[in-house]
């Protein structure tokens, strides 16, 4: 079932979360968007996607994925995932995601690593 995405950031040091909800597809664009320009907005340099085990995501949404990779790169800003099953754990890394942003098992292990 599509269930309309949700992004809510969230501060925790000097840390964006993306707290993301729902499906992640073509559509979810303005989401992204949005939350991407209040965070700059927010001059954050480190960001974090946090999406849940049972996150649907497809080649739409990675593909709006890609593009905010593109952004935070030109922009020299950190971008880490997390919450992500093992099934696109996989596909991310296929895709080449994981040489732009380094996923993560929980965001604690995130947050630790990024602090440094």
């Amino acid at each position: 079932m599509k269930q309309e995405t949700e992004i809510n950031l969230e501060k925790q040091d000097d840390i964006t979360i993306f707290d993301v909800q729902g499906d992640v597809t073509a559509f979810s664009e303005p989401f992204f968007t949005k939350a991407y320009q209040t965070a700059n907005d927010q001059a954050a340099n480190k960001l974090l996607l946090k999406f849940t085990e049972d996150a649907y995501i497809n080649s739409g949404g990675i593909a709006i994925l890609i593009q905010l990779l593109a952004q935070t790169k030109r922009n020299n800003q950190q971008i880490c995932i997390t919450g992500l099953s093992s099934h696109f754990k996989k596909i991310f890394n296929m895709v080449g995601i994981t040489k732009f942003a380094k996923i993560y098992n929980s965001v604690d292990e995130a947050v630790n690593d990024m602090a440094m």
